[in-house]
């Protein structure tokens, strides 16, 4: 009896939100803005490392160089990002269900294995730098100096993501914007003081980006260090429950291995475009960076779905999984329209920010015109994936998408595009480009199907358990 009224009597944190009740789609939208201008705003920043090393930058493949290491560090971090997915769902649920004892466990435990992760991953991306821009038909010096650089602050990068990951599932978005605004800040100021004060060029981008990752990853700690919930950070109780890691592991490395299968699709898309010459890879890697504001700006609806889904499913509550459903699609069909429409409309003024040269402005607009106006697809086909994954399956939704974006996306270059291409014109990457909308349209369909196969499993399932719960809690009162 007394368990039951301390499990219930927690008084929650003012940065959080209630995901179980009252008006979910308000809910979600509260949630979303934060990370959308989180998102953006880190966007801003790396656009910042990209246009000052043009513009201050001696080296004119110096865009090129910063831009097409991008896709190269998602498929090295990413299956280790997908890890925060397990925190966040695995926090989430537990919140949801009330029941708060094992939550220090899952926060210790992860930070913990951040940490281990982004030193070993460091490591190996600052030793193996050479191979893997080989990998990419990429032998660019100067990629090879960002790389190092930039692997450096692997493990900062790594803790933020976990411990935002643990903010997240309790719905506070509010305070990771907070640092973020801080460290980018900081950010800037170092790229224009290494880039035009020192002349550093592509290594002052590096050197400052690492160092505002590290200013993230201390005020986001320090956040969770000073909290009285019952996820604070104590560096005491830095250890790993072997029980919770698996929990994690469970549903993070699908997650994770989703990721890096998509960036491996990606980094094959960004070798194809490399054969181009630098022409390419400078519009390219400008059209990479202003689509990314639409992409992220989606992804918060992802990430609002994963976390609505994962409290409801820990409560118990079939009927807000429902609705939190209906709302995430309609949400992020909003988001992405207006967003994709906008910098669709404004392509090429937009690319003129990161270069002048006008072949590269028109690789840019090529893929952007394939990319931005259809990518609402791609956003409803991220939000069923958090679903799938709020109500516990992550393998699933992890081969749909292996199968239907990344699967059709490779046979496409090798199938299609490499026997239309010479690579010498670059109208040719039209061919490349259009494999994305598609992947999407049928990728999104699959997962469709998949959420109503699996939600007829689920949701009896939950529904009875509630009820046995219910009666045991009456149970314990009469007695």
């Amino acid at each position: 009896m007394h368990k039951l009224i301390r499990l219930h009597s927690y008084n929650h944190h003012k940065h959080e939100i209630d995901m179980c009740s009252g008006n979910l789609f308000k809910k979600i939208v509260v949630f979303c803005l934060p990370l959308m201008l989180m998102g953006i705003m880190q966007l801003l920043y790396n656009a910042a490392d990209l246009i000052i090393v043009s513009n201050f930058s001696s080296d004119k493949e110096a865009l090129g160089a910063v831009g097409s290491t991008t896709t190269l560090i998602n498929l090295c971090v990413n299956l280790f990002m997908g890890l925060s997915v397990g925190t966040n769902v695995l926090v989430a649920k537990i919140y949801g269900s009330k029941k708060y004892d094992s939550l220090s466990d899952v926060v210790h435990t992860s930070l913990l294995t951040s940490l281990i992760i982004g030193l070993v991953l460091g490591f190996a991306g600052i030793m193996l730098a050479d191979k893997l821009l080989n990998l990419m038909s990429n032998d660019l010096t100067l990629s090879r100096v960002y790389l190092q650089i930039y692997f450096f602050g692997m493990p900062f990068n790594l803790i933020y993501n976990f411990a935002s990951a643990i903010l997240r599932a309790v719905g506070d978005t509010k305070r990771p914007l907070y640092y973020l605004l801080i460290s980018g800040a900081v950010n800037v100021g170092l790229n224009l003081f290494f880039c035009i004060v020192l002349d550093m060029s592509v290594a002052g981008v590096a050197i400052a980006t690492v160092i505002s990752q590290i200013l993230c990853c201390v005020l986001i700690l320090n956040a969770l260090h000073r909290e009285k919930e019952p996820y604070r950070f104590r560096f005491k109780e830095l250890k790993i429950n072997p029980k919770i890691l698996f929990e994690i592991f469970k549903i993070g490395i699908p997650a994770g291995i989703s990721s890096t299968i998509f960036s491996l699709s990606n980094t094959i898309i960004q070798s194809s475009v490399n054969k181009f010459g630098y022409i390419a890879m400078n519009g390219n890697s400008a059209a990479i960076s202003i689509e990314g504001f639409v992409y992220t700006s989606m992804n918060s609806v992802y990430h609002a779905a994963l976390a609505f889904a994962s409290q409801n499913y820990g409560a118990k509550n079939t009927k807000n999984i429902k609705k939190v459903t209906i709302y995430s699609l309609i949400f992020v069909t909003m988001v992405a329209l207006t967003f994709g429409l906008t910098l669709f409309l404004l392509g090429r003024t937009v690319i003129r920010i990161y270069t002048q040269d006008p072949e590269s402005i028109e690789v840019a607009y090529i893929r952007l015109h394939y990319l931005c106006l259809p990518y609402f697809l791609c956003g409803i086909m991220d939000v069923m994936v958090g679903i799938l994954r709020g109500i516990g399956y992550s393998i699933l939704p992890m081969l749909v998408s292996i199968i239907g974006v990344c699967g059709f996306r490779i046979a496409w270059i090798y199938a299609v595009f490499y026997n239309i291409t010479d690579f010498v014109k670059l109208t040719d990457l039209n061919y490349l480009y259009m494999s994305y909308p598609i992947s999407w349209t049928i990728t999104f369909l699959i997962q469709l199907i998949s959420y109503f196969i699996t939600s007829r499993k689920v949701y009896p399932r939950l529904e009875k358990e509630k009820e046995m719960e219910l009666q045991n809690q009456i149970s314990i009162i009469n007695e």
